[in-house]
């Protein structure tokens, strides 16, 4: 990746710190870290969205938070409550797991629950970001379903993992969700989240993404990356201390 796109591509991540020992002071240096480098924005548990909204206030980063994170388990009542305190406290996108478990097992109406009541709280004030959790859907046209039915219940991008489990995104899981990206009746972005952590990771979702949707279609409006160790790389190469990345051995 040459050091313009580097650059470009700095512009696309959602810098995140989900880490379960995560503090008010790593909060802090995340935020400074997003609005120094110009991420798109931080991703933060719910209990930080307030503190990473004054941390990265008069920037154009933003505030994203997840709810039914990780198991994607809770009940949508629940997860609407949080979603509403965190669009409060200054969150500007939600995203939110897929009850993917229900959603395999054929309960559809119980993942819609989650999803719907998530679109309904967040309006327009807030993007909702549908985590499918790629990496324990069996198939590949399992992934395609719940990209669709992601979509027709709201979502604004699809994202592929927690980055929780063994398996995080893959560049087969991406090339599906693109195409059902494709063929939505409306824009919906793509966020390729976990195992994502060097120049050579992003460069092949980019060169994906750009053959499959065309020159001029990735911009934070429709891509993000769901990565904390990324930056680093990306850093690196635009100062030139990285010449020859390495696609990491997740892949």
């Amino acid at each position: 990746m040459d050091p313009q796109r580097a650059q470009g591509a700095i512009g696309l991540v959602d810098l995140t710190n989900l880490d379960i020992d995560c503090d008010e002071q790593a909060i802090d240096s995340l935020c400074e870290r997003a609005v120094r480098y110009g991420t798109a924005a931080v991703c933060v548990w719910p209990d930080f969205v307030e503190r990473s909204a004054a941390g990265v206030a008069d920037s154009p980063v933003r505030v994203a938070t997840v709810v039914n994170f990780p198991t994607g388990n809770e009940r949508a009542h629940a997860v609407g409550v949080i979603t509403e305190r965190a669009i409060t406290d200054g969150a500007d996108e939600i995203d939110v797991v897929l009850p993917y478990r229900d959603f395999q097992a054929g309960r559809e109406g119980w993942a819609a629950s989650v999803l719907d009541t998530v679109r309904g709280v967040a309006g327009q004030q807030a993007l909702m970001k549908v985590i499918l959790e790629t990496g324990e859907t069996p198939t590949l046209e399992g992934i395609a379903q719940a990209a669709r039915f992601a979509i027709d219940h709201g979502a604004d991008f699809i994202k592929t993992s927690t980055g929780k489990t063994e398996v995080s995104a893959t560049p087969a899981a991406v090339a599906v969700m693109l195409d059902v990206i494709s063929n939505a009746d409306r824009p919906v972005g793509l966020k390729p989240s976990g195992g994502i952590r060097s120049a050579a990771d992003a460069k092949l979702y980019l060169d994906l993404a750009e053959e499959m949707m065309g020159d001029g279609w990735i911009s934070p409006d429709t891509f993000r990356f769901g990565a904390s160790g990324l930056l680093d790389a990306l850093v690196a190469v635009v100062q030139g201390r990285q010449a020859h990345p390495t696609i990491t051995e997740a892949y």
